[in-house]
């Protein structure tokens, strides 16, 4: 029987500033619009990462983040975190881990995971990991 649960699909998150968030995800990352619905001042739309991995974001012009919010930070995937780096960078937004080498040493029988990551932080507040591994 296959496993009830098949991968990960999307990640919401809420935004008051539709144009910057969009600008950050479509134009400095990469993202394509997948499906939009509403229309604002609460629109939504899913935002394709690759792969069947997306970014589901709606509009709330009252939203304020919470420090550490529900969602304690989101994984994208890249093979080129050092250029992904450099692009979020000149968006401004801010970079809170620089990108780094760092070894998962695991608690269970797999073999030791080298991963290279940075951290940043979203338009609307979110925590962003960006994550280059070849063994996961």
């Amino acid at each position: 029987m296959p496993p009830l649960i098949s991968g990960f699909h999307h990640v919401c998150i809420k935004t008051r500033d539709w144009n910057r968030t969009l600008a950050f995800y479509c134009a400095t990352l990469g993202f394509t619009e997948k499906i939009a619905w509403r229309t604002a001042p609460n629109r939504a739309i899913m935002l394709d990462s690759g792969d069947g991995n997306y970014l589901e974001v709606f509009e709330d012009l009252t939203y304020a983040p919470a420090p550490n919010g529900a969602v304690i930070h989101f994984a994208l995937r890249t093979t080129r975190l050092d250029e992904v780096a450099a692009l979020v960078r000149a968006t401004g937004a801010k970079i809170t881990t620089e990108p780094k080498d760092v070894t998962i040493a695991p608690t269970n029988a797999h073999v030791p995971v080298p991963i290279r990551i940075f951290f940043c932080e979203g338009p609307s507040g979110e925590v962003i990991e960006f994550f280059q591994n070849s063994l996961t």
